[in-house]
């Protein structure tokens, strides 16, 4: 399979207004755009301009987002792109995203990174109506046209290898999960996580719950709701719960950390990226590779070869997999890495939809 790696976005504009970025090469050079904001291009700049619009949480939410930026910086840095970054906000309607995504084209802007399935409506609008202008959509495939890169996950697989992590580690043998907003793409998290703990313990306890449904998008990006829901689960006997719910998850991990117990992040390694108080807690990550989705593209960009259609990163791709960070799930490596290559040998068929 072809690979590269994204995740699901949140945008937040005031005014849409667009923050410029760019190179971060020692020998860049600073240059000003027509609405007064800043921009840096390297000197052996490449012609590719690149918008990203990422979704509620934007960049700084130790997550999805993050990863996605963490790919634009590194193509930025060694291609000497001229970036431009705008972010969605809470309860927006649908004619913001694609004003956002339009204003990104008409400043000049002629790769457009959408961060998150909730993008796809937009896109739908937007891509066709600019031809020439190339699109990345992660985590969807509810549009797909000529001038469009949809970069998709196997989320289910990594999510069932730290469901495995999950249920070998836990002293209560009770468990939870917390999604952000319930809808088809974070309920493929909660069906791996599932099925990688019952494939260890088929009588384990797994508690549940989302903490929005659509088109309330901000249990994407509320922490005090992500700790509320978590402290219930440790309280009603969890000692490990996983979190597929973007920002909201910092809340997660400050509830773990106050009742002595352990978190599973997602889509970073956030053992590296949440706060420092709390990293402790965090026993192992599902690594969504984002960054390096969005890498990809864009070096596809630089390079003239622009594929469209679905691009998927899976467990044999590199796309998902587990981290190690901490050392915490040193001791069960062995069985994590036995059950990563069944699935990678299509021994063990993940599902991607939990049960009702």
């Amino acid at each position: 399979m072809r690979q590269t790696m994204k995740y699901a976005s949140v945008f937040a504009v005031a005014a849409l207004a667009l923050t410029a970025c760019g190179s971060d090469s020692a020998d860049s050079t600073d240059t000003g755009t027509a609405d007064g904001t800043e921009t840096s291009t390297a000197e052996e700049a490449s012609d590719v301009r690149v918008g990203m619009a990422y979704d509620v949480g934007g960049r700084g939410d130790q997550s999805f987002n993050d990863a996605a930026a963490a790919g634009l910086d590194q193509a930025a840095a060694e291609f000497g792109i001229e970036t431009q970054e705008a972010t969605a906000t809470d309860g927006e309607p649908e004619s913001a995203r694609e004003e956002r995504l339009q204003q990104l084209i008409d400043a000049g802007y002629t790769s457009i990174v959408a961060v998150g399935f909730a993008y796809a409506p937009s896109i739908a609008v937007v891509a066709p109506q600019n031809p020439d202008v190339h699109f990345a959509l992660i985590d969807s495939t509810d549009y797909e046209g000529e001038n469009v890169a949809n970069l998709v996950f196997a989320e289910e697989e990594g999510s069932f290898l730290v469901g495995a992590a999950a249920a070998l580690k836990t002293r209560t043998d009770n468990v939870g999960f917390i999604g952000g907003v319930q809808t088809p793409l974070i309920e493929k998290f909660e069906a791996g996580y599932i099925a990688g703990a019952q494939e260890i313990n088929p009588d384990i306890e797994i508690q549940r719950t989302y903490l929005t449904q659509p088109p309330d998008f901000s249990g994407f990006g509320d922490p005090a709701k992500g700790k509320t829901a978590a402290e219930g689960m440790y309280q009603s006997g969890a000692d490990v719960i996983y979190h597929a719910a973007g920002g909201s998850g910092g809340g997660v991990f400050t509830a773990a950390s106050e009742a002595n117990t352990m978190a599973i992040g997602v889509d970073s390694d956030q053992a590296k990226t949440a706060a420092p108080e709390v990293q402790d807690v965090i026993i192992t990550s599902m690594i969504k590779k984002v960054d390096v989705a969005v890498y990809e593209f864009l070096k596809a960009e630089v390079e003239g070869n622009f594929q469209a259609g679905p691009q998927v990163f899976d467990l044999a791709g590199g796309g998902v997999d587990y981290s190690t960070t901490g050392g915490k799930v040193d001791d069960i490596k062995d069985q994590l890495d036995e059950l990563k290559q069944q699935i990678i040998d299509g021994e063990i068929t993940v599902p991607s939809t939990p049960e009702s």
